[in-house]
C-alpha cells in the first residue's frame, strides 16, 4: 500500500507577533504602533508603570479589545478570530479577584473548569493545582474570607484549569509582600519548565531578572525587548565595571583613564580609590584596564563585572526616551 506524504504542521516559532499594534480610546492614545515578538516557551516580562498601557496589550492579545489598527497573532491567529477550542489554549489571569464571595476555594475552582470546558472528570487535576499553589488545605474555606495572596493564588489556578500552551498574567504580584512574590516566580519558572509560554506584566522593575525576554513600556509605547543583560547594555552604552585601588585615583589620572579608547560615557567615582567605567565589552577591557593600573603605578584591589539594578536600568531608558523626544 502506498503511504502519501502528509504535510507537517510545526507549531509558530512565536506565540504573540504583533506590527504596529495600535489602540485609541476617543482622541486618547493608549498603545502606539507596538512591534514584538515572544518567542514560544518563554517568560515575557513585560515591564512599566501604572498606566503605560501594559494592561491595554495583553487584553488586545486576548481579544478582549479591538485594535484601533495594525495586526496581532497569538498562536499563530487573530486572538479575534478565535474559536471555543483554540481559546481554550490561553489562559488569562486578570489584575482583579472576580471569583464569588460565598462559594468555597473548591466551588470557584470547580466552576472556572466548568467554564473553560474541563472534563468532568477533574478531580485529579483540580487537586493538582491546588497543591501547585499551595491551597489544598483551604480548599472548604469561602473566597470572601481568603488573605489578598491566597485569591491571587486561586486566581493563578483558575487560571490554568484547562492546561493552556500560553498565559497572560497581568499584575499577578500586585499588592502581595516580597516573599509570596518569589514564590510567585517559582510556579512561573516550573510552569516554564512544563513547556507553557507565559507572558507577565508587573510594575515591579527588579522582577525583570526572572524572565528571558523583557519588553519596557513607558507612556503607550515599547521601548525595548532585550534580554536582561541585554537591556543593561542598551541603558549604559556597555558593561560596568568596578575598579578600587589602594592609592587614591587623582585627578590627571582618571581623565587619562576616560579617554581610552574602549571606555564609553563619564566615569562614575564612587570615592577617591574606587569608581565605575563603562566598557565595549568587559571581556576584553578587563586586561587592558589591570595593565593601565600597573602603567599607573596603582595597586588593584577589586576589579569586577557589575550587574547595575533593574531600577536604574529602567530610569536611565526613560530618561533616555524623555531627552529624545
Amino acid at each position: 500500500m502506498e503511504v502519501q506524504n502528509q504535510k507537517i504542521i510545526e507549531p509558530a516559532v512565536n506565540v504573540v507577533e504583533t506590527q504596529d499594534l495600535t489602540k485609541k480610546f476617543g482622541s486618547a492614545v493608549a498603545l502606539q504602533a507596538l512591534n514584538m515578538q515572544v518567542p514560544r516557551g518563554a517568560i515575557f516580562g513585560f515591564v512599566g508603570p501604572s498606566g503605560c498601557g501594559k494592561t491595554t496589550t495583553v487584553r488586545l492579545l486576548t481579544g478582549v479589545y479591538k485594535p484601533t489598527s495594525g495586526s496581532v497573532s497569538v498562536l499563530g491567529k487573530n486572538p479575534a478570530d478565535f474559536s471555543n477550542s483554540e481559546r481554550q489554549k490561553i489562559g488569562y489571569l486578570m489584575q482583579q479577584f472576580v471569583f464569588y464571595p460565598d462559594l468555597t476555594v473548591w466551588e470557584n475552582l470547580n466552576f472556572a473548569a466548568s467554564f473553560y470546558g474541563v472534563t468532568i472528570f477533574r478531580h485529579r487535576r483540580l487537586m493538582k493545582l491546588l497543591d501547585f499553589v499551595e491551597l489544598r488545605e483551604d480548599k472548604n474555606k469561602l473566597a470572601r474570607n481568603l488573605s489578598g495572596g491566597m485569591k491571587r493564588r486561586l486566581s493563578l489556578a483558575a487560571s490554568l484549569v484547562q492546561n493552556p500552551e500560553l498565559i497572560f498574567l497581568d499584575e499577578p504580584t500586585a499588592g502581595i509582600d516580597p516573599l509570596l512574590r518569589r514564590k510567585f516566580w517559582d510556579y512561573f519558572k516550573e510552569l516554564q519548565a512544563e513547556g507553557h509560554s507565559l507572558f507577565i506584566t508587573t510594575q515591579y522593575v527588579g522582577e525583570a531578572a526572572y524572565c528571558d525576554l523583557i519588553g519596557v513600556m513607558y507612556e503607550g509605547r515599547l521601548l525595548a525587548v532585550e534580554t536582561p543583560e541585554g537591556l543593561r547594555r542598551k541603558a549604559y552604552g556597555g558593561d560596568v565595571i568596578g575598579i578600587r585601588t589602594t592609592e587614591e585615583l587623582r585627578t590627571d589620572q582618571r581623565h587619562q583613564l576616560g579617554s581610552l579608547p574602549f571606555v564609553r560615557g563619564r566615569l562614575k567615582i564612587i570615592s577617591d580609590q574606587e569608581l565605575e567605567v563603562i566598557v565595549d565589552d568587559a571581556a576584553t577591557a578587563v586586561p587592558s584596564l589591570l595593565e593601565w593600573c600597573q602603567a599607573q603605578n596603582l595597586t588593584v584591589e577589586m576589579m569586577e563585572n557589575k550587574s547595575p539594578d533593574f531600577d536604574d536600568v529602567f530610569v536611565r531608558l526613560i530618561e533616555a526616551e524623555i531627552a529624545n523626544d
